[in-house]
């Protein structure tokens, strides 16, 4: 099977070309409309929809910072998540614990104002992660740096929607 890159024609790289995976993903798509498959078989039509099911996996991958650097990690045999990988810097994790303990203020708090600053700095950090990591990729880091600022990423989004959620929740 062709890598998720090769899939849409593109250099295996972090800096993807948004409008070119785009580009790429309507084309394929269009290939395996079921309207292009009307008259064929079960078979053609099981076969279609496979094909579509892969590229809107790979698409979805790809178009996510965090996704499309924990594939480029997998695709060097990196898993990120490795549950048995439990090594994290000391600092990250007191920061885990502050900015969880703050949302966990602002909700009890019921803070609009808080909640909405709390979202900006949360973005801010998913920004600067997600140019540390285009510089890691860049510079050829070492990949277990990598991997710990893929991980640090993953936090940081699930912490931005949880806090979107609850402003979802109060509005």
């Amino acid at each position: 099977m062709k890598n998720y890159f090769e899939l849409f024609s593109l250099t295996p790289n972090f800096n993807t070309d948004l409008a070119k995976l785009e580009s790429a993903y309507q084309h394929q798509v269009a290939k395996f409309h079921p309207d292009n498959f009307a008259i064929s078989g079960a078979k053609e039509k099981n076969l279609a929809l496979q094909n579509t099911s892969l590229i809107n996996t790979a698409y979805d991958t790809l178009k996510s910072a965090l996704l499309r650097s924990t594939y480029l990690l997998e695709l060097e045999g990196i898993n990120a998540f490795d549950e048995k990988d439990t090594k994290m810097d000391v600092s990250f994790l007191l920061s885990q614990i502050e900015l969880r303990e703050a949302l966990e203020t602002i909700e009890a708090d019921k803070d609009e104002l808080e909640l909405d600053e709390f979202i900006e700095k949360i973005s801010s950090k998913i920004k600067k992660n997600i140019d540390n990591i285009s510089e890691a990729f860049n510079s050829t880091q070492n990949k277990n740096q990598i991997k710990n600022m893929v991980r640090e990423l993953k936090f940081y989004e699930q912490l931005n929607l949880q806090a979107k959620q609850l402003l979802d929740e109060w509005i």
